[in-house]
């Protein structure tokens, strides 16, 4: 098995392929294929390496290598399955691969930035397949759940993962172009990763992201579109006190030209990853007037 290992991650690495969905480097691209050709739900344990496939495992294993490497196909789109939070994932071209940072922000409860006890309904914005609602569910048990998206297909995704995480009774998910179908609801927290990505940007992305909804990445000509409608609308959805969660990636030197008074909080994360900032409903009423 690790001899596999190897040869799949050297060949990801000539055929130059790019990591970037759910991982970082042609190692772990190769054991996502791998350990789903061998069903595993979790890392396999030191013994296992040193097995060897069998006939069938392996044709598996070149098979979805080759597409991989032809179609430039993401590899946890090949799999159909992937990993947020801790928590398993369905994932197909009907939504963005589960890749955001926010994820360790909500494995932390929003600590320090909320009293965990305090949080009682949460919006996710642009919600795609559900991961960081699902997510958000899971660590704040207590909590309800809101999942937003403008596209059907995404959310058809996200109900299927819903139901899988057995989290449908605490998750509501709805169509919505941003706030436009949640009038008069307010939340405790409102988290987003939505559309960021420029016109000059989009034309030059890797071949990969040509197999994810363009809905979910294209965001107009600096990648700002959905950013202000968020900012602009999302203090009269907060309680006193909630908070606003923002991804916008590369996109956060064109945040903070275009509003250079706004006293965005950029969070860092251990495991890495940026662009997310964090304001409060205080700081959004100030901004809006």
């Amino acid at each position: 098995m690790l001899e596999a290992l190897v040869h799949g991650a050297k060949a990801l690495d000539r055929a130059g392929v790019f990591f970037g969905h759910g991982t970082d480097n042609a190692e772990d691209d190769a054991a996502a294929i791998l350990f789903y050709v061998l069903d595993l739900k979790s890392a396999p344990s030191p013994a296992l390496y040193r097995r060897r496939l069998t006939l069938r495992q392996a044709v598996a294993y070149e098979a979805l290598l080759e597409l991989r490497i032809s179609t430039r196909r993401p590899a946890v789109y090949l799999t159909g399955r992937t990993w947020f939070a801790g928590l398993p994932m369905r994932t197909d071209p009907r939504a963005l691969i589960p890749r955001s940072p926010i994820a360790e922000l909500i494995e932390n409860q929003f600590r320090p930035w909320i009293d965990p006890a305090r949080v009682k309904r949460v919006l996710d914005l642009c919600t795609g397949g559900g991961c960081i609602a699902l997510a958000t569910a899971h660590y704040l048990p207590k909590a309800k759940v809101d999942g937003t998206d403008i596209s059907d297909e995404a959310l058809a995704l996200a109900r299927v993962n819903a139901r899988e995480l057995q989290l449908s009774r605490r998750v509501r998910f709805a169509k919505s172009d941003h706030f436009a179908a949640l009038k008069g609801r307010r939340y405790d927290i409102i988290v987003s990763n939505p559309p960021y990505v420029g016109a000059r940007e989009m034309r030059s992305l890797p071949p990969e992201y040509e197999h994810e909804p363009r809905l979910a990445l294209a965001a107009g000509k600096q990648g700002l579109d959905s950013v202000r409608v968020i900012l602009q609308q999302a203090a009269r959805h907060l309680t006193p006190g909630g908070l606003l969660v923002v991804e916008v990636g590369n996109t956060e030197t064109q945040v903070r030209r275009q509003w250079p008074r706004v006293p965005f909080t950029w969070l860092e994360f251990e495991r890495g990853g940026g662009g997310v900032f964090l304001l409060t409903r205080e700081q959004l009423q100030r901004h809006v007037r």
